[in-house]
């Protein structure tokens, strides 16, 4: 027998945010771990805000709510208000229930500001890998380091001289600018709504662009993400930050760190011996002589570093791993280094439920 197109509304609803996410959806596991983490927060949080006045967005909520957008690459914070506003899974994750207003977007930023000016981002992540189910997943002996180019939200318009000299863009909203013949650097010229972004070309033949330098260093066994780092694009920016992500591991002891090609330096070497650091970096023998000597490509565990880089970057994925920082709208270092680390805790969370086991 056909059923009728009649729409069919009530007045109540007696099912729940909850009874409607299927029991072994993996972001049940997630939102416990993320949970957990938020409780061990609190006291963090309680210094941010102040002991009287009008209540603001929880903090708990605000981050569950910037995770999803890290996991399903919501373009913008408006637009990820409008997902909260109907989609039942986001509103269950979060923490808001059916009859719940939706907050305003520009009250959203503006509480997301708080949590930055707290570095809040960075200790989130510590707190997902001091739980017990996750600590125990980590290798603390072999790591790997790797970077990847943040593309600035500026245009290449805004990149003028410093000294207020040079002909503005042509009127209206996207003017002409005409670049040529003219020499422009990081020394003589910034941009004007991203001072903190700089012109850099990733390597030979490739388009100079504003841009950051997101760093990484990840442990070799499950894969998993340790520290981040976000810097100002230069040259030395990726060995510099991979030498102070090593030196702030916890312990003394010897470990092994995999890197490509481009960390084959003989200073960036000889600074990580000192750091009782084994080199498992990719010798780069193009263009000049290697750093890394029979010393430490003698050893089996070489090999094995060298293969375990590269499965770690197709699993990593950067430019999926980072999509929602690229397609969210943010300008300065504080605020894009913010999104970065959240970016790569929201990468570990969709990789813990396969590896802490059953779904909760």
């Amino acid at each position: 027998m056909r059923g009728g197109d009649a729409r069919t509304e009530a007045l109540f609803s007696y099912v729940s945010c909850e009874a409607r996410v299927p029991r072994d959806h993996s972001l049940r596991v997630i939102r416990s771990i993320v949970n957990e983490a938020l409780a061990a927060l609190s006291p963090e949080f309680e210094q941010l805000y102040a002991k009287s006045g009008r209540p603001s967005i929880p903090p708990e909520k605000l981050l569950r709510a910037l995770l999803l957008q890290a996991f399903y690459s919501v373009r913008s914070e408006r637009q990820l208000m409008e997902q909260l506003d109907y989609n039942l899974l986001f509103r269950w994750f979060v923490g808001l229930s059916l009859d719940a207003a939706v907050w305003d977007v520009t009250v959203f930023t503006k509480n997301r500001e708080r949590l930055i000016e707290g570095d809040i981002a960075a200790q989130f992540m510590a707190a997902v890998l001091n739980q017990e189910r996750v600590k125990a997943l980590l290798s603390d002996e072999h790591f790997s380091v790797d970077g990847t180019l943040i593309e600035a939200w500026a245009s290449m318009k805004s990149f003028r001289p410093k000294d207020g000299s040079g002909e503005p863009p042509a009127s209206g909203r996207n003017g002409e600018r005409d670049f040529h013949g003219e020499k422009r650097s990081n020394e003589t010229h910034a941009s004007t709504t991203d001072p903190d972004a700089r012109l850099y070309r990733k390597g030979p033949g490739q388009p100079a662009k504003l841009a950051y330098l997101g760093h990484v260093l990840m442990e070799n066994r499950h894969a998993l993400v340790v520290d981040s780092r976000l810097t100002q694009a230069t040259g030395r920016a990726e060995r510099e930050a991979a030498l102070a992500m090593v030196a702030a591991l916890p312990g003394n002891h010897r470990i092994t760190l995999g890197a490509d090609k481009a960390y084959d330096v003989a200073g960036f070497i000889s600074d990580l011996r000192q750091h009782n650091v084994t080199p498992h970096v990719a010798q780069n023998t193009i263009r000049r002589r290697s750093a890394i000597d029979g010393r430490t490509t003698r050893h089996p565990g070489y090999a094995v570093s060298g293969r375990v880089r590269k499965r770690i970057e197709e699993v990593f994925g950067w430019g999926k791993a980072v999509a929602g920082l690229r397609q969210t709208r943010h300008r300065g270092l504080a605020r894009v280094g913010w999104m970065f680390t959240l970016t790569a805790t929201a990468y570990n969370l969709v990789r813990l439920p396969k590896l802490v086991g059953a779904v909760a």
